[in-house]
C-alpha cells in the first residue's frame, strides 16, 4: 500500500514540502541581508498551494496588472514579501529578526507535521497488525 495515496499522508507530505520551500526562501533572504536593493521574498500560503495543485494550473491571474510571481517545481509561489517590517537606506527589505521568527515557526511546524505523519503510520501499522 502506498501511503501517499491516502489523503492524510498526502496532506502531511505536501505540508512538509511547502515548509521546506519556505525555509529555502528564508535562508535566501538571510544570505542577501546585506545586498543593496534586495527585496525580501516569501512563499504563498499553504492553502494556495493545495488549491493550485487540485486545479492543476497553479495560481490564476485575475487581472492583467497582477504579478504572477514564480512557481517552482513544487507549485509553491514565491513573490516579494509585502509584510517586511522596514527598508534600509540601500533599499534592502530583509529584517533578520523577522526572518529568525519565521525560520523558528517553520521548524516548529515541520516537526509537528513529521510527528503527525509518524503517528498516522504507527496507527495504520497497529490496525493492520492487530490480532482479532
Amino acid at each position: 500500500m502506498k501511503l501517499d495515496t491516502m489523503s492524510f499522508f498526502r496532506m502531511a507530505s505536501d505540508r512538509m514540502s511547502w515548509l521546506s520551500e519556505r525555509q529555502k526562501v528564508i535562508s535566501q533572504n538571510v544570505a542577501n541581508a546585506d545586498t543593496p536593493g534586495y527585496k525580501a521574498r516569501d512563499v504563498g500560503s499553504f492553502q494556495e498551494m493545495v488549491e493550485g495543485s487540485r486545479a492543476g494550473t497553479g495560481l490564476a491571474r485575475t487581472h492583467e496588472a497582477h504579478r504572477a510571481g514564480s512557481l517552482d517545481g513544487t507549485g509553491v509561489r514565491v513573490d516579494e514579501d509585502r509584510t517586511a517590517w522596514e527598508q534600509s537606506p540601500d533599499g534592502n527589505t530583509v529584517v533578520l529578526e523577522q526572518q529568525t521568527i519565521r525560520a523558528n515557526e517553520v521548524a516548529e511546524n515541520y516537526r509537528l507535521a513529521a510527528q503527525l505523519y509518524r503517528k498516522g503510520y504507527e496507527l495504520l501499522s497497529l490496525a493492520a497488525s492487530s490480532n482479532r
